[in-house]
């Protein structure tokens, strides 16, 4: 059983290549060798804590600046300066992702 943690995508040009890759069979078979299921895509907003962050960076490290950019690639340098002071992300959503047979809370 995997563990909940808040999964809200907050950054505007990560879910705009993950909208570039859901449905495709690389995608896919990557989210499933990774995660265990395919990751779909659930249109949910809010804001608050990146609860997943802290799973992020025991894995990988502090969170790069790609996660503080929008869309077109522009970076929020404050929200980035304030994740580097303080190591807590606050954003807000409007998705996170979805495993098969859940539903959007």
């Amino acid at each position: 059983m995997r563990e909940e943690v808040s999964a809200g995508m907050f950054s505007g040009a990560i879910d705009a290549h993950w909208h570039d890759q859901l449905d495709t069979p690389a995608y896919d078979a990557f989210s499933t060798e990774h995660a265990g299921a395919v990751v779909g895509h659930s249109p949910e907003s809010g804001s608050g804590g990146i609860g997943w962050a802290a799973v992020y960076e025991e894995a990988y490290g502090p969170l790069p600046a790609i996660w503080f950019t929008d869309e077109l690639g522009r970076l929020d340098g404050e929200a980035f300066a304030a994740y580097r002071e303080t190591g807590r992300v606050e954003a807000s959503w409007n998705c996170g992702p979805e495993f098969a047979g859940e539903t959007a809370q």
